[in-house]
């Protein structure tokens, strides 16, 4: 079995350097979007009791209605761009985005980064390790 390793990585040097390469990236994509800006449903908790912290649905208006983080504001992500303006007065907030599963909120992230948000984080995986922890919903 590792003869035929060896030796498919000596007849495919290209393929497997295309390979290693890519699987490098990906991993440094996902460490820096998880851990820079990530927080977890606890850390969140504390930054909405403490710091008066916002929270930012990215979720479409049915799925922020069947159940959301109390006091949260649902702006969905396809509409962030023309809600910005929304969010202007909160700049000195933390910001905390949340999504389903915790995926797509990092596009939200950077934007308000982009935009001049300084404290912008995401809810590591979203409204399901909320409901998973346990945490309280509010349902409309």
């Amino acid at each position: 079995m590792i003869d035929q390793l060896f030796e498919f990585v000596q007849n495919h040097p290209l393929l497997v350097g295309a390979f290693l390469m890519v699987l490098t990236a990906w991993i440094i994509y996902e460490t820096r979007n998880s851990a820079a800006s990530g927080v977890t449903s606890s850390q969140a908790t504390q930054l909405i009791n403490r710091e008066d912290a916002v929270v930012v649905d990215t979720r479409e208006a049915g799925d922020f209605k069947a159940g959301h983080i109390a006091g949260a504001r649902n702006i969905p992500q396809s509409k962030v761009d023309e809600r910005m303006k929304e969010l202007e007065k909160l700049k000195d907030k933390p910001i905390i985005v949340v999504c389903k599963s915790g995926q797509s909120s990092g596009i939200t992230v950077a934007k308000l980064a982009k935009a001049g948000f300084s404290r912008v984080f995401k809810l590591k995986g979203g409204m399901m390790q909320w409901q998973a922890d346990g945490l309280p919903m509010v349902k409309k």
